[in-house]
């Protein structure tokens, strides 16, 4: 059984997994601009600030939307396998009911012909 309290660290540790990965993505993307911005020697030292961080901008609006695609479709495959789950959850429960049934039904049809002997 999930608590109130399982819920909330479990929310913190989604929160410093999203921070810890943007500023990972951010480190990455700054690194990469810089070697790019290098790769320009002409750049005057405002230029290249300007390149880096047109670059980095960039990388990290390119990196949100694709973890909100994968977000999407997280999302759409936890309702898919929600709803899998539960049509396999209801053909279990009725099969078992129905073997219940039919287990009850040759008890019953057995003591009823052992009394008629």
């Amino acid at each position: 059984m999930t608590t109130e309290a399982d819920h909330d660290t479990a929310a913190g540790i989604a929160r410093l997994e999203g921070y810890l990965l943007l500023h990972a993505e951010r480190d990455r993307a700054d690194h990469e601009a810089r070697a790019f911005a290098d790769r320009l020697p002409w750049l005057t030292t405002a230029q290249r600030d300007e390149v880096v961080r047109c670059y980095t901008e960039q990388r990290l609006t390119g990196a949100r939307r694709d973890w909100e695609r994968i977000r999407a479709r997280c999302d759409q495959l936890r309702g898919e396998y929600a709803a899998r789950y539960e049509a396999f959850r209801s053909r279990l429960v009725r099969t078992c009911c129905a073997v219940t049934l039919t287990a009850a039904a040759v008890c019953t049809g057995t003591v009823v012909l052992s009394i008629v002997r």
